[in-house]
């Protein structure tokens, strides 16, 4: 854009500027070429002194049209500016190149040490406070750990974003060491993943749509979110509110492309009247015989959901490895995973594993992801003695 267009641009977009400027080139012109005949005081227009750069919290500004300047940091506080007040559509300029060489982008088991930046991502169809509170007592180092959420446009979903918003603005408006390096929400521009009620949801005859809908949710999230410093990806979902606060220090100290932690529940039990621990996520999961003959038998638009007694598979499950007289960090070999709480290795997404929103191999989703993922030469692994819980259902 010419400096001449620039100029005009900003005279179209502030009034008061258009009406200043003439008086400020006259008075200028008076004072550097007449004022200074007579007597021998001076004037110089110093653009340092005046307030044409716009501040963030974080000290954080560019100089407007300008080659050379530094994007700002999103602020909640809203900054006012006396001559440049409206939204600059020109963010980057022209010609603008960013270099990133990925061959030195590394994921490792000691990835707070080597400061790895971590992206935690998350389908948000309702707002737990106990979600975010598990979110906030984790330990690894907070600048190295970038959020993402994806909200349904549905009035849950228009609740959930919310709380949500108040949550991240109380967070990140906190003390610097306290902040997260980015959160980025968005709402989800495909078909909602929200329409169904908290049991209504598990039913069989729903699976494919419904996991067809997630599916595209994790993929739009991913793609928008995921960055060239991005060495991890955890995907969490919303409805997991407790997990240990080493939780990342835990999972990449394994070192493995895609590797699942055990989601448990805990409940309350009607017939012993107690608290009771109960397994939960099904979708972690070893390849059997069985599964398949099934497979082979279906047509090509029909999907296997595990965890059904009207498929059975006889796969065997993680959730039913859990063995508390091993160690936690024991892991195995798995072909399928869940979205509960699964690291990968951001690498394994780069290289083309998403989320199938239509059936893979007669699977579709995360155990789509994971099939696809095997398929591009990846190992996938579960722990299934590490222990993540998810929140006791309602069906309100």
């Amino acid at each position: 854009m010419k400096a001449s267009a620039r100029l005009s641009y900003k005279l179209r977009k502030n009034l008061v500027l258009a009406i200043l400027l003439p008086f400020t080139i006259i008075i200028t012109i008076y004072l550097t070429f007449f004022h200074n005949r007579g007597g021998s005081s001076s004037f110089t227009l110093n653009i340092t002194k005046n307030r044409w750069t716009r501040e963030t919290q974080a000290s954080s500004s560019y100089l407007p049209f300008t080659s050379k300047f530094r994007i700002p940091k999103y602020s909640y506080k809203k900054v006012q500016n006396w001559m440049f007040n409206e939204h600059i559509d020109e963010i980057i300029s022209e010609g603008h190149i960013a270099e990133f060489d990925l061959n030195k982008l590394h994921s490792t088991k000691d990835a707070s040490i080597n400061k790895e930046k971590v992206l935690i991502l998350t389908p948000l169809q309702k707002f737990h406070q106990e979600y975010w509170e598990n979110i906030l007592q984790l330990s690894y180092p907070r600048e190295l750990i970038e959020l993402g959420f994806i909200v349904p446009r549905t009035q849950t979903g228009d609740l959930a974003l919310q709380s949500l918003e108040k949550a991240v603005e109380k967070t990140q408006t906190d003390k610097k060491n306290q902040r997260f390096a980015k959160v980025t929400i968005l709402r989800q521009d495909s078909e909602s993943f929200n329409k169904l009620a908290e049991k209504e949801r598990h039913a069989l005859n729903v699976q494919k749509e419904r996991r067809s809908s997630m599916a595209l949710a994790r993929n739009e999230l991913l793609f928008s979110t995921i960055g060239p410093h991005t060495s991890w990806v955890l995907w969490l979902d919303a409805d997991i509110v407790e997990t240990p606060s080493t939780l990342i220090q835990d999972m990449t100290a394994h070192d493995k492309s895609v590797l699942a932690a055990n989601v448990f529940q805990r409940y309350y039990d009607d017939e012993k009247k107690a608290s009771a621990t109960r397994p939960y996520d099904f979708n972690n999961w070893q390849e059997s015989e069985i599964g398949l003959e099934l497979a082979s038998k279906m047509n090509d638009d029909e999907i296997i959901v595990e965890g059904y007694s009207e498929i059975a598979t006889y796969r065997p499950l993680m959730a039913y490895f859990h063995d508390t007289t091993k160690p936690v960090s024991e892991e195995m070999i798995l072909d399928g995973v869940g979205g509960g709480c699964t690291l990968v290795k951001a690498e394994v997404h780069r290289d083309g594993a998403m989320f199938p929103s239509f059936p893979f191999y007669h699977l579709i989703e995360t155990e789509g992801f994971a099939k696809m993922a095997k398929r591009l030469g990846y190992e996938i692994f579960g722990l299934p003695n590490y222990l993540v819980y998810h929140i006791e259902e309602t069906n309100i």
